[in-house]
């Protein structure tokens, strides 16, 4: 009889952001304002770097992956969190969980290794111009996107390791989307196999984007400390600017939640940090890269002023 109680799991209940009845509405509105945003600034994105000729090079290449990473990240988390502020009850269904949970642990780890392509083509562009459209030439454009839809591999295993494991009898997660830590904390069977391994890949995933872009970086310091003109230092930062101000938002906020003492931190702060990073991020990004880029903007007024003619 034990043994059916822990096996007959079938939804869940979320949490959610607050507890607070009274920020519900405005939370509501706030939430689906940034949503709407993003959606239309990620897909914005993607719809011009198609359809203008001028946007076809390796750089907007792998912008138009990181909006679409953005908006299926906020996807697979906002639609259901606004629905969840306007009903009585948070209930996600298992399957439905274990969906969601596989779907944002792809764009959370694509996000990773298409911010590190895009500093490798900011090096490129920087340090090797004369060789740049040799070096990120169409072939490995493509080898580069495919390595973090490749790496997605990840997110299938941790799922199907959590949801083969016997959850207990509560079936509440401490969270406003279902994530791998707090539905390690219901489970019922012996989870630090799958803790351990989770641990493992994410510093992997973490660390090895985080060296890779701090090894661009570096390179494009000194490359550009040893130009002479004015000139060319204000193109080689206008170069990197936007993505240099992409991956400093995105690797703050999951250092500061990674690095937390166990003492301080509390799923209240891990809330607050996924947030950011799974929704306030996805909305700046493409804001920072339309509008700190001349190139989006005479884009953008070309194919208005087309559109405009029809």
């Amino acid at each position: 009889m034990g043994q059916q109680n822990l096996t007959s799991v079938t939804e869940f209940i979320l949490m959610g952001v607050t507890r607070q009845p009274e920020l519900q509405m405005p939370l509501f509105v706030v939430f689906l304002i940034v949503y709407t945003v993003t959606v239309v600034g990620n897909l914005g994105m993607i719809i011009l770097t198609q359809v203008d000729s001028r946007l076809h090079t390796p750089m907007y290449y792998f912008i138009k992956h990181l909006a679409f990473i953005d908006l299926g990240n906020s996807t697979v988390i906002c639609p259901k969190m606004l629905a969840n502020f306007v009903v009585d009850q948070n209930i996600i269904s298992y399957y439905a969980c274990a969906t969601q949970l596989a779907f944002f642990l792809m764009f959370i780890i694509r996000e990773f290794f298409i911010l590190s392509a895009m500093a490798y083509d900011c090096y490129s562009a920087i340090c090797n111009p004369l060789l740049y459209n040799v070096i990120m030439s169409q072939r490995r454009c493509r080898v580069l996107v495919g390595i973090p839809y490749l790496s997605s591999f990840q997110a299938l295993m941790f799922t199907i390791k959590i949801f083969t494991l016997t959850f207990c009898g509560s079936n509440v997660i401490n969270h406003f989307y279902c994530d791998d830590v707090p539905l390690l904390l219901l489970l019922h069977s012996n989870a630090q196999e799958i803790e351990l391994l989770i641990i493992l890949f994410s510093a992997f995933n973490l660390l090895s984007s985080l060296l890779v872009v701090l090894i661009s970086y570096i390179m494009i310091l000194r490359a550009i400390f040893q130009m002479h003109s004015a000139e060319g230092r204000k193109k080689a930062f206008s170069t990197c600017g936007s993505h240099l101000t992409v991956v400093v938002i995105f690797y703050s906020s999951l250092l500061f939640m990674y690095t937390q003492p166990k003492s301080t931190r509390s799923f209240d702060t891990d809330k607050m940090a996924s947030v950011f990073y799974t929704l306030v991020i996805p909305m700046l990004n493409p804001l920072i890269y339309s509008l700190r880029n001349k190139e989006v903007k005479k884009a953008f007024h070309r194919v208005f002023k087309n559109q405009c003619k029809f």
